[in-house]
């Protein structure tokens, strides 16, 4: 009996394993990415050309860190050779980034039997992502794969990997609920700007740890077909996050709350990317969107030279709308607002239970008791930290303008091809101008090509003691991060205002069966502004518990 139970057992473990190997075989088999076919280019056998520390060329293509801590890279060509000159020139940039990316994902996720079922998962979930790329953006991502690390082949390959990078900004949606992606945008025009020329402001709030923010570059395309344009990206990198083209349209994106995808598309910064190319007014951005397939929900800020306004793409993977204004100016944060896709249930729930609402009218507030609007009150605006009726909500709230986590800030005057750009940190350091009308000109010099007249100051936040406390919060603000050295008392006096040293405070006197102390902490977090009903839920069911203890 016992020698059977013992077969039987080891012909069930046998089946399981032979499975399992089934299955992964299959996910690598169905996953896998055939490399595009390309026209041989010159900068398969050329090295690039250090002309002076940190500054490189290869052909006409030039990379080089400015003295405002931002890098500068000129790239022109076809697909393939643009990928190719952007890999070569910023290699050691593309390889940090990927180092950063995967570090980050480990803390998210440390268990590494978790990470072998995440990598597979993707991998399914991707495997027809290829498919939804246009043939242009999949050679350009094939070239600069060719200077990918080897380190993590056990990943993927390196154009397979670099591929799935791409979605990076879409897998972010689902971290919403951990503060990690919350974007803001705004423009005015008309009667609404001093001049009445239109002006843009964005923050890129996309946090994916300090590394992976560290290197930003300046990017300036100049591709075979389409309009040459600018970007602000990061090693590796060819969608658009935020850019302007040679004829003054710009592109911004900002995630809204979507379903859970059971298939990958389109990722949104290739779409951005490909209306950035192509399109020079809001009907020929609409028509790109409206063409491609998504697999999360995005809302577009597209300001245009050419119609002097600014409009709101916003697309589902089902349905897409154009959002105009009802006066000169229009926010976007990170729900809907046209009449097609606001009201849906989603929407409406997430507007019911996120921080979007509250920062969009925060951002309205302060444009209509600022005066006609200025490209400096639009960094001030992006700076904005205090709540609405200028409440002290603490330092880090997702309802505040300015959260400390943003990857860039960015300014445009599209009529005039105008953007600047914010350096580290965050949107506080001084914002840098470019001309792209002079930049587009000629070939790039080797000096800097920045307007250094035009150059708005630093945030004198920096130089206060608020500053310097939050650095020493900021290292625990997010839940995937270590609570080593974690002093609650210490916590709650370098951010007294917010709601978040409270919760903090209160889970780690909770961990330690600390009742009453915990029960105190959460008391006094629940009468500051919280940012969202998830941990307005969080601290109520904890202090539920604590109670429960104490009797």
């Amino acid at each position: 009996m016992v020698k059977k139970v013992f077969k039987i057992v080891g012909f069930t473990v046998f089946a399981l394993f032979t499975l399992l190997l089934a299955v992964i075989i299959y996910v690598r088999i169905v996953a896998a990415v055939d490399p595009p076919l390309v026209e041989s280019s010159n900068y398969e056998l050329t090295e690039r050309k250090e002309i002076s520390e940190g500054s490189f060329t290869l052909g006409r293509n030039l990379f080089r860190k400015s003295d405002s801590g931002l890098y500068e890279m000129y790239v022109e060509g076809n697909p393939y050779s643009i990928g190719l000159a952007s890999g070569k020139l910023a290699k050691e940039l593309v390889q940090f980034q990927e180092v950063a990316f995967t570090n980050q994902i480990r803390q998210l996720v440390p268990s590494e039997i978790y990470l072998s079922v995440l990598k597979y998962f993707v991998g399914w979930f991707n495997r027809d992502l290829e498919q939804h790329i246009p043939e242009e953006y999949k050679q350009e991502i094939y070239g600069v794969s060719q200077v990918a690390s080897h380190e993590f082949d056990d990943i993927a390959p390196p154009f397979q990997r670099i591929l799935n990078y791409h979605a990076a900004h879409d897998i972010g949606h689902a971290l919403q609920n951990m503060s990690l992606v919350g974007c803001t945008s705004f423009a005015t025009w008309g009667n609404k700007s001093e001049d009445s020329t239109l002006i843009i402001g964005r923050n890129f709030d996309f946090y994916v740890g300090d590394d992976f923010a560290r290197d930003k570059i300046i990017a300036l395309y100049r591709p075979e077909k389409g309009h040459a344009f600018m970007m602000i990206t990061f090693g590796g990198m060819t969608g658009v996050l935020s850019g302007m083209n040679e004829q003054g349209l710009t592109v911004t994106i900002n995630a809204a709350k979507s379903e859970v995808p059971t298939a990958s598309a389109t990722p949104v910064s290739l779409v951005a990317r490909e209306i950035l190319q192509y399109a020079s007014t809001i009907d020929e951005a609409y028509a790109i969107a409206k063409k491609r397939k998504m697999f999360v929900s995005e809302s577009f800020l597209i300001g245009s030279a050419k119609d002097r306004r600014a409009a709101i793409i916003e697309k589902t993977p089902e349905e897409i709308d154009l959002v105009e204004a009802t006066g000169e100016y229009l926010v976007c944060t990170n729900h809907f607002q046209g009449k097609v896709l606001g009201n849906t249930p989603l929407n409406t729930e997430h507007k019911r239970t996120s921080a979007s609402v509250y920062r969009h009218q925060r951002v309205n507030e302060l444009l209509n008791s600022n005066g006609t609007n200025t490209v400096a009150k639009t960094a001030s605006i992006l700076r904005n930290q205090l709540g609405l009726q200028n409440a002290d909500i603490g330092l880090g709230n997702e309802k505040s303008i300015n959260q400390l986590i943003a990857h860039h800030g960015i300014i445009f005057q599209p009529e005039k091809k105008l953007v600047w750009v914010s350096t580290a940190p965050w949107q506080l350091g001084k914002f840098v101008c470019y001309d792209l009308s002079k930049v587009f000109k000629g070939a790039l010099p080797l000096s800097e090509i920045y307007e250094q007249a035009q150059t708005l100051p630093a945030d004198s936040f920096l130089l206060t003691k608020n500053y310097s406390r939050y650095l020493k919060f900021a290292p625990f603000r997010f839940p995937f991060q270590s609570r080593e050295g974690l002093q609650p008392d210490s916590l709650i006096a370098q951010n007294p205002n917010s709601y978040l040293s409270y919760m903090l405070a209160g889970d780690f006197y909770l961990t330690d069966q600390q009742f009453e102390k915990a029960r105190a902490a959460y008391e006094i977090g629940l009468t500051k502004e919280v940012a969202t009903l998830q941990e307005r839920d969080h601290m109520m069911e904890n202090l539920t518990r604590c109670k429960k203890e104490i009797k």
